[in-house]
C-alpha cells in the first residue's frame, strides 16, 4: 500500500449539491472508492479540515470549506524515467518532465508524480506545481518554491501571461489535407467535459480555447508543428490538432479513447513543452526556459 506522505486538498462548493455529511459529498465526488475506504481513511484520521480538526462520517457539509485527505494506493507503478531540474532560485524551480510521469498525484499515483520525487530530491515539502501538462506529454514545469510568494505566479498563469511554446508530431491521414511548411493556423473554440469525464470535447457556443499552430517541417505521412498555446484548458492542443485534422502520434485519447492498457514506453504522446516565457512578478525580470530536447521527424 502506498499512502500519500502529503495531503491531497479539495475545497467543498458554495452550493450544497444535495448532501447532508462531507462523507456523503466524498462518495459522490469520487465514484471509483467505495464508502467503507472513506469510513476506514476516517476512523485513521485521515481526513481532516484546514485546522487539523477530524472529520468523521456525521461530520455535516460545510460550503467553501477546505478538506484535507491522504491519498492510497494498493500498488504504484514505478516510472522508470528521470526528471531533471533546469534551474532553481529562491523564487522558481523549473523542470524537466519526462513522458508518462504526472506533475501531481493522481489516480494509481502517488509518490510516483514529480511534484513529490521533486519534493524529496530538494527537501522543500513546500514545492508546488504552478500548472500542469498531462502525464503522457514531456517537458518543462513551473514550481513556486514557497508558499509567501506562489499567490504572484499563480497569477501568471490565470492571467495567460506566460508564453508557452510546444513541439507535436502528428500524423498526416488524408492526402489531401497536407500542412505546408510556415502555414499557421489560429484556433479558438469551445471546449467541455466529455464521457468519460477525463475527456473533453468541442462543442458549439461562445470560445474559451485559444491556440496558434504553425507547421515546421512535413516528412512523408507525419508532420512537426510548433504551438502556442493562449489559453490552458485540459487536452486543448491534443483537440485543436485534431480539429485541423492531424491527431498527434501516439495519442489514446483522440480521435478515439483506446482500451485501458499499461503505458508503452515505446511509444510516448508527441507532445512536448518546450519553452517557458514570462515576465518575473517578483523580480520583474524576463525569465526564458527551454528544454534540452526537440521532438524530431528522423
Amino acid at each position: 500500500m502506498a499512502i500519500a506522505l502529503t495531503p491531497s486538498k479539495l475545497s467543498l462548493p458554495q452550493h450544497n449539491p444535495g448532501v447532508t455529511s462531507v462523507l456523503d459529498f466524498l462518495i459522490m465526488k469520487f465514484p471509483a472508492i467505495s464508502p467503507e475506504v472513506w469510513q476506514q481513511r476516517m476512523a485513521e484520521g485521515k481526513v481532516h479540515w484546514h485546522d487539523g480538526s477530524l472529520i468523521t462520517p456525521h461530520t455535516p457539509f460545510a460550503a467553501q470549506q477546505r478538506v484535507y485527505y491522504y491519498r492510497e494506493v494498493s500498488s504504484e507503478p514505478v516510472i522508470p524515467f528521470a526528471e531533471q531540474i533546469i534551474f532553481q532560485d529562491e523564487l522558481i524551480l523549473v523542470a524537466y518532465k519526462p513522458h508518462f510521469l504526472p506533475v501531481t498525484p493522481g489516480g494509481k499515483y502517488v509518490e510516483e508524480c514529480l511534484q513529490n520525487r521533486l519534493r524529496n530530491k530538494t527537501g522543500n515539502q513546500q514545492l508546488q506545481a504552478m500548472h500542469r501538462i498531462d502525464k503522457g506529454t514531456a517537458g518543462l514545469v513551473l514550481f513556486s518554491v514557497s508558499a509567501a510568494t506562489r499567490p504572484h505566479y499563480h497569477k501568471l498563469f490565470e492571467s495567460h501571461q506566460v508564453k508557452k511554446t510546444y513541439q507535436a508530431i502528428a500524423q498526416i491521414t488524408n492526402t489531401n489535407n497536407v500542412p505546408r511548411v510556415n502555414q499557421q493556423w489560429e484556433v479558438k473554440n469551445r471546449m467541455e467535459k466529455s464521457q468519460p469525464r477525463f475527456l473533453m470535447q468541442i462543442v458549439e457556443g461562445l470560445a474559451n480555447s485559444h491556440s496558434l499552430i504553425r507547421c515546421l517541417q512535413v516528412s512523408g505521412d507525419k508532420a512537426l508543428f510548433e504551438l502556442n498555446p493562449v489559453t490552458g484548458k485540459t487536452h486543448q492542443l491534443r483537440l485543436h490538432m485534431q480539429s485541423l485534422g492531424w491527431p498527434l502520434l501516439h495519442d489514446n485519447y483522440y480521435p478515439q479513447l483506446q482500451a485501458s492498457q499499461p503505458d508503452d514506453y515505446s511509444k510516448p504522446l508527441q507532445l512536448l513543452a518546450q519553452q517557458l516565457e514570462f515576465i518575473d512578478p517578483i523580480s520583474q525580470e524576463l525569465r526564458r526556459f527551454n528544454s534540452a530536447s526537440e521532438l524530431s521527424l528522423d
